[in-house]
């Protein structure tokens, strides 16, 4: 079987199953069991009965929504890779609204101290370390299995400026520092929202979703206890769930925060709050 035939079999059966990525998906699915980029110039090469089988394994965790990131062990986020597998949060591109935010704020900020709080993967605090390799940033994770692929990430990334500790955003860790920009996505799905998301993210930490009965309770605690850490004029920025912009703006104004913003991701839904202290 050729590459030519494989592909278009893998893309085929990909989009009988409902994938709407299917020729994306094929693509990427080739690339990691061929080793190759590229694949228009291998289209008439043979492949081997052993990746023949190794590319049927992965369709059929796809067709049983086992998350493709997982399966290739790394992403495409903003300008760089991250590693990525069970017990860490998939970097999304809509994070990367969060990530630009973040940017535009720090221009002419001499030195900025950052935190990342709910750091996962890493890909916000990092993305921003690579940016600014002036800027320090501290990355806080609570959950050994999110720690192990941040670790990784600032390994692969080069991100000397960068801090890990592993704490927890309830106990205020990660407080011994003042800040000028302190950002986050937290876990903010409600409970009973759980039913209505993607197949693929159930196979994604609980532990990185769900944010208490109304979704908020990681903005609270963030508030409450990290508003101390922000220099005067720093930024706090989050990224907020579905229809949740009016009530951590509403959070953010009642515990004084000013200039407050909202910022839409490319699919128009408001995804991201920032605020001044």
């Amino acid at each position: 079987m050729t590459v030519a035939e494989i592909y278009t079999k893998t893309k085929k059966t990909l989009f009988e199953s409902g994938n709407q990525d299917s020729n994306y998906e094929a693509k990427l699915i080739l690339e990691f069991v061929l080793g190759k980029k590229d694949l228009l110039l291998y289209a008439e090469s043979q492949i081997t009965e052993y990746q023949v089988k190794q590319i049927e394994e992965i369709i059929e965790k796809r067709q049983n929504h086992y998350p493709l990131q997982y399966i290739l062990g790394e992403w495409d986020f903003y300008k760089y890779t991250f590693k990525v597998g069970e017990g860490v949060l998939i970097p999304r591109s809509d994070t990367e609204i969060l990530v630009e935010k973040a940017a535009e704020f720090l221009k002419g900020i001499e030195n900025p101290q950052v935190l990342d709080l709910c750091a996962g993967s890493g890909c916000i605090g990092i993305s921003i370390a690579k940016d600014y390799p002036q800027s320090f940033v501290t990355l806080v994770e609570k959950f050994d299995g999110a720690l192990k692929y941040l670790y990784e990430n600032v390994d692969l990334n080069g991100a000397q400026n960068t801090k890990v500790l592993k704490g927890d955003i309830f106990c205020g860790d990660g407080v011994d520092t003042k800040y000028d920009l302190i950002v986050s996505n937290p876990p903010y799905i409600p409970p009973g929202e759980m039913d209505i998301i993607s197949p693929e993210t159930f196979s994604e930490p609980e532990t990185a979703l769900l944010g208490g009965e109304d979704g908020l309770l990681f903005y609270k605690e963030i508030i409450k206890n990290y508003k101390q850490s922000l220099k005067l004029g720093g930024m706090l920025g989050f990224e907020v769930g579905i229809n949740e912009d009016t009530a951590v703006s509403e959070l953010l104004k009642n515990a004084g925060f000013k200039q407050i913003t909202v910022t839409e991701d490319l699919n128009g839904i408001k995804r991201v709050v920032t605020a001044i202290k």
